[in-house]
């Protein structure tokens, strides 16, 4: 177990509704560990994408705290919270929001371009080497539009680690994808995490699911349940898939 790299303390969310207030985070405490690969499950509805906003710093929760290296992320002016979002942490989503004119090769820069600390011609180096590693390499000059959406969502990964984050945040990085594209996508999120990555993914997938060294379980917006187990290898997936999915059943998923 590594050192704790992000510390929710009684994180609450709540919204307004129909004159009411909905409360879809209550009481949150939860430690991530650096080089894990967090999965959060729960059923829909259960805050599992609140919960991940929260931690990211994409939505404030309505009271707690979110720490990240002594900080909390909940006091920061927007700027800050910017440039935190710029170089310390990285994004996918299912809906891979891709700039249509730009090129692949010039999404992922552009991210790059944004972090001040880094020089242009590095940012075109990594992302060089980005694109040979997810296997994109052949279609970096091309649209969004002309590509597979596996294509646009490895494409998107590159996005979120251009800048080498300390945390990838995925939200259903796979929702959208077919069952071959899901698993190009799963086993490059499986292969960064080996190289020492941390990843907090939200999935509904057991097959993203089993990625997962740590799995957490929300229902009615607080954790219920923990599973952890070794990091991931194919060899292991069957054995592996029936402990999750006993595991899951337990707690009536």
């Amino acid at each position: 177990m590594g050192n704790v790299i992000l510390k929710a303390n009684g994180v609450c969310k709540t919204f307004a509704h129909d004159g009411g207030q909905v409360h879809v985070l209550t009481n949150v405490n939860l430690d991530i560990y650096e080089g894990d690969f967090t999965v959060i499950m729960g059923s829909s509805g259960s805050g599992k994408s609140t919960l991940l906003y929260a931690l990211s710093g994409m939505d404030r929760a309505t009271s707690g705290n979110v720490f990240y290296n002594g900080q909390d992320i909940n006091l920061m002016k927007e700027k800050e919270l910017t440039k935190l979002r710029h170089t310390d942490f990285g994004f996918v989503f299912q809906q891979m929001h891709l700039v249509s004119n730009l090129t692949l090769f010039e999404n992922v820069c552009i991210s790059g371009y944004l972090n001040k600390d880094k020089k242009a011609n590095d940012v075109k180096e990594y992302a060089t080497s980005l694109f040979k590693r997810m296997n994109i390499d052949n279609v970096k000059t091309h649209l969004p539009s002309q590509v597979s959406g596996g294509e646009q969502q490895r494409t998107a990964i590159a996005r979120a680690v251009i800048n080498k984050p300390k945390i990838v945040f995925a939200d259903e990085p796979t929702g959208a994808l077919n069952k071959k594209n899901s698993t190009e996508v799963l086993d490059l999120l499986s292969e960064l995490n080996q190289d020492g990555q941390s990843i907090i993914m939200v999935t509904h997938d057991i097959k993203g699911a089993l990625r997962a060294d740590r799995l957490l379980y929300l229902s009615d917006g607080n954790i219920v349940g923990e599973f952890k187990m070794p990091k991931y290898s194919k060899e292991m997936e069957k054995s592996r898939e029936a402990q999750v999915a006993a595991w899951l059943n337990s707690l009536e998923w």
